[in-house]
C-alpha cells in the first residue's frame, strides 16, 4: 500500500500513527496538494491528502476512512468494537478533527486571500468553534484509556498541528491539553516521530 501524505498534515500524521500501531508497512509518498498532480487527483478526485492506494490499485481517502480500514485489516487494535467504547473513540476523533478543520479555515482565510479581503467575523467564528472543541477535549482526554486508541491518535496529531501553526492558541489557554500532549509523546516516542512537522 502507498500513502500520499505531507509531513505537516495532521490527518496524514494520524494515519501514519495508525499504520504504526496496526503494524502495517505502508510506502510513504510525499505529496504537495497545491500541485494537483495526476497521482493525487486520480487517487482522490477531491485532491486532498491523505489518500491510500491499495495493493489492487483502488484507493481510500479521508483519514477517518483510512484509519477504519487499517484497523480492520489488523484485527481492530486501535478502535474498540464494543458499542460504548467505539462511540467514545469515534466521538473524540470527530471532535479533534473538527477542531482542526475550524482552525484550518481561519488559516486558509489569511493564506489564500489578500489582506484587504480577510473577513474577521468568519475567522472569529472559526476560532470560537475551535476553542469550544478544545474546551471539550480537555474533559475528554481525562477519560481516555491507558492503551492508545484512534482517539489518542486524533487528539495527538491535531493538537500537535495547532501547536505547530498556532502555538499561542494552545499553549496559554489550554495547558491541560499541552500537558497531556507532552506526556503522550514522552510515553510513546515512536508516535512522537510521526507528529506534524513543518
Amino acid at each position: 500500500m502507498r500513502l500520499l501524505y505531507s509531513k505537516p498534515s495532521p490527518y496524514s500524521s494520524k494515519v501514519r500513527m495508525a499504520a504504526h500501531l496496526c503494524d502495517l508497512d505502508i510506502e510513504l509518498v510525499p505529496t504537495n496538494t497545491a500541485d494537483e498532480g495526476v497521482e493525487l487527483t486520480q487517487s482522490n478526485p477531491i485532491g486532498k491528502i491523505p489518500a491510500l492506494i491499495l495493493d489492487d490499485g483502488s484507493t481510500l481517502y479521508d483519514s477517518r476512512v483510512i484509519c477504519e480500514y487499517l484497523d480492520r485489516l489488523a484485527g481492530n487494535p486501535i478502535i474498540p468494537q464494543a458499542p460504548e467504547a467505539w462511540a467514545a473513540t469515534k466521538r473524540v476523533e470527530a471532535l479533534a478533527d473538527g477542531m482542526t478543520e475550524a482552525a484550518m479555515a481561519a488559516l486558509y482565510e489569511k493564506r489564500y486571500r489578500p489582506e484587504p479581503m480577510w473577513y474577521e467575523p468568519w475567522m472569529d467564528k472559526q476560532w470560537r468553534r475551535a476553542h469550544r472543541a478544545l474546551d471539550a477535549l480537555e474533559q475528554e482526554v481525562r477519560g481516555l484509556p491507558e492503551k492508545p486508541t484512534l482517539a489518542h491518535l486524533a487528539v495527538a496529531s491535531d493538537l500537535a498541528w495547532v501547536q505547530l501553526r498556532f502555538p499561542e492558541e494552545l499553549n496559554g489557554p489550554h495547558l491541560v491539553l499541552v500537558t497531556w500532549l507532552d506526556r503522550f509523546f514522552e510515553t510513546h516516542p515512536d508516535l512522537a516521530a510521526l507528529k506534524p512537522v513543518a
